[in-house]
Parts: structure tokens; sequence; C-alpha cells
């Protein structure tokens, strides 16, 4: 069953990138066809968004279908992390589409080109931003439902060209107005601007899943169902670390259990942890735990009431934070409590 729904996923993923490509292309002759017809340097600023639209969806065809692969011996953690190349390499490809914005901005501006066809190319460039905005909201929904960060970062990139086509819409009505062509070069390098900095935070944002750098909405999401499937024994959780792979995550954690355990309740009773838990995470992937002994350290926050190793009365129940989670050290307040503590009776 979880093999067809993969399987889904990555075909409606395949299909969006698809119809993602053909949009564009034909997107990106009609801002051209603009460009050449209004000599506008803001609708070709628009229209070098769009190379970058068609490139990038060509791209994430090949992304999608690679990162649908199953895990083999070469790549054990699956393929998914090549979708957070696609994302960094189409803010790569927005940087680039923002220098050449800048260079020809400054050079039309320097030599002061009349523009023309005003009217016709403001009515291209908002039919174009008007069906860049549907099909960045079907490609973020995509994304989504899919798991797909090659997807979404698609989706976010055509949502901000329809943005740059409303500025450029914007500017050329103020041309049109005023007379003062000036204002369409300025405008046009102002876009350019804009995107180079959103080609930048994609590729951070990008480089922070290849490096799998800490995303805290994960985390908050992990503590939640931790607290939610934890059960009597299962104490406390620590050293949480996530390595994403696309749509795969690969959890690993240590979880702290009664000493008195033995090997097999131990194994048992943190196997079936580990199954509740990926059963309840938004991500496909695997749940790995090390098991630590109590030690004496967490009397107070355990709730198994036959323990037979006792040396404090039951509190409460320590509440799992993200800090506490992804702490690597088990926390000193607990070992710092074993050292002053009281031995039993029959320890004395």
């Amino acid at each position: 069953m979880k093999v067809q729904q993969l399987t889904q996923e990555a075909r409606h993923s395949r299909w969006a990138a698809i119809l993602s490509l053909i949009i564009g292309l034909m997107l990106l002759i009609l801002k051209f066809w603009a460009y050449r017809m209004t000599g506008s340097q803001g609708v070709f600023s628009d229209a070098m968004e769009s190379i970058v639209n068609v490139v990038a969806a060509g791209v994430a065809i090949f992304v999608v279908v690679f990162a649908a692969q199953p895990a083999d011996a070469d790549h054990p953690y699956g393929h998914g992390k090549i979708e957070y190349f696609s994302a960094a390499f189409e803010g790569g490809l927005i940087a680039f589409a923002a220098a050449m914005i800048c260079v020809e901005a400054v050079q039309a501006l320097i030599s002061g080109r009349s523009l023309s066809e005003l009217n016709f190319g403001l009515v291209v460039v908002l039919g174009a931003g008007l069906a860049n905005l549907l099909l960045g909201i079907f490609l973020l929904r995509a994304g989504q439902q899919s798991r797909s960060p090659a997807l979404v970062a698609s989706g976010h990139h055509v949502i901000s060209d329809f943005w740059t086509s409303a500025a450029v819409a914007g500017g050329l009505v103020l041309v049109e107005i005023t007379g003062i062509q000036w204002l369409d070069p300025v405008l046009a390098l102002a876009v350019g601007l804009l995107l180079g900095r959103t080609g930048w935070q994609q590729v951070r944002r990008s480089a922070g899943g290849l490096l799998d750098a800490e995303d805290r909405e994960i985390l908050n999401d992990l503590v939640d169902i931790l607290s939610k499937e934890r059960t009597e024994g299962i104490i406390q959780v620590h050293h949480c670390r996530v390595i994403r792979a696309g749509r795969y995550h690969h959890i690993d954690a240590h979880v702290v259990v009664p000493e008195f355990w033995d090997v097999a309740k131990a194994h048992h009773e943190t196997e079936d942890f580990e199954r509740r838990v990926i059963a309840d995470y938004h991500y496909d992937g695997e749940v790995h735990f090390h098991v630590d002994p109590c030690r004496h350290a967490y009397c107070q926050v355990c709730d198994v009431m036959d323990c037979p190793v006792r040396r404090r009365p039951f509190e409460s129940r320590r509440e799992l934070t993200i800090d506490e989670l992804t702490n690597p050290n088990e926390p000193t307040q607990f070992l710092l409590s074993e050292a002053s503590g009281s031995k039993t009776d029959s320890e004395k």
C-alpha cells in the first residue's frame, strides 16, 4: 500500500512538472513577442524570468523521476536529495537572469530607448501574470501533496513571477500616463535586484536541505508526535537528528527507558514506539532509536510505578521541547539530581 502511494505521488509530481514546462514555454514565447513589439525593458525582465521557469521545469521533470527511485545499495537513503539540488539550481538561474536584467536595464537607461505598443504589452503581461499565478498555486499544492521540495520551490518562483508581471504592468501604465520613458528601465532594474534577492534566498534554503540544516518546523511537528505517542516507560527522548532526502526522512534519536528492562523488553517497546511515530509523521521515512538506561536519574519524571530500583517518588512527566529533543547529551538536571539523590533502604 505504501509503495503504491509513493508511485502515485511520483506520477503526480511528474505530470505537474510536465504541465509547468508546457505552460512556461507558451508564456515565454508570448512575453518575448511582447518585448519585440514594445521594446520595454520591464517586459524583457519578465521574459527573462520565464526562461528560468522553462529551464527549471525541464530540470524538475528529470528530478522528480530520479528522486522517486527507491533506496539501493549505492544510495541507502534514497535519491530524494537531488530535489534540493534542483531547487538550488533554479535559484542560481534566477540570480543569473537578475544580473542580465540589470545589465540590459542600465544599457537602456543610458541609451534612452523609445517604447511603442504599450497597450499590447500591458495586455500580454497581465495575461501571462495571471496564468503564472494559477500555475504557481497548482505547483505549490502538487508539491505539498507529493512532498516534493523541487515542485514547492518552482511554485514559489512562479508565483514571484506573477508579482514581477504585476510590477511591470504598473510600470507600463505609468509610462503611458506620464510619458516618462526612463521609468521603464528603472523599474526593470528594480525587478532585477528583487529577483537577485529571491534567487539568493532560494539557494540558501536549498543548501540548508542539502546540508541537513535544522528545520524548526519539522522538529516542532516531531515533538508533538513523540509527545502524543510516548507510552509508559518511554521516559525521555534526546539527541534527535533528521536527515532529509526529499520526501523521505531518516530520524535518529536516543530514548531513555527503565534500566531494569531486559534487552527483549527494551527492544520491543522502542520498536513499537518507532512504528507509531513514523505512522504519524508527515513524510515518508524511517526511525531508529538508540536505547539508553535511566541510571536512576529520571525517577521524578518516570511514570513506571512498579519500578524496583526507584530512588525518588514520581512527580510528573516532563514536557518534551525542541531544545531537549536535539540535545546531544542527556539533560544535566537529571544527572545532577542523581549525584545528590538518596539511596533506597535496600542499598544503604
